[in-house]
């Protein structure tokens, strides 16, 4: 398959080597509008079952020194504790990575830091693995 024409089951829109751009930015903008409108179920729905997040905010939000959780099961409890502490959720998406089987989501989010999640596309397009990051100028 050439870069840009799918397989029509193919959520992740992989020709050859890379993700389709197209179906990147598709992606990126429904994930913004599912983060912002706090729809945790239709964020979730992208996750396989055996998925693991890497966060530093995770340790906050949970209260205990801990940087990744694995399955839906705490990933929900985990983005259920967050979503619940913020008021005023906003992510303003401002470039993407793309790769063979990774997107990168560049985004400015409601406390306005700048934070790239990776996101890491099984076989069946579902995310089997999040890195979260944030972004800081290097000192000079």
């Amino acid at each position: 398959m050439a870069e840009g024409h799918n397989e029509p089951n193919d959520r992740r829109g992989i020709g050859e080597t890379m993700i389709d751009r197209l179906w990147a930015e598709r992606f990126a903008r429904e994930w913004a509008a599912n983060w912002n409108a706090k729809n945790l179920d239709a964020i979730l729905s992208h996750y396989a079952p055996e998925v693991t997040f890497r966060s530093p905010r995770i340790s906050v939000v949970l209260g205990k020194p801990q940087t990744f959780v694995s399955g839906l099961v705490e990933l929900r409890t985990y983005w259920s504790k967050a979503l619940a502490e913020v008021k005023d959720l906003r992510f303003s998406i401002t470039s993407i990575g793309i790769g063979g089987d990774a997107l990168t989501i560049i985004y400015v989010n409601h406390r306005g830091d700048h934070v790239c999640e990776t996101l890491v596309f099984g076989q069946d397009g579902t995310i089997v693995e999040g890195i979260v990051t944030y972004l800081s100028p290097l000192h000079q």
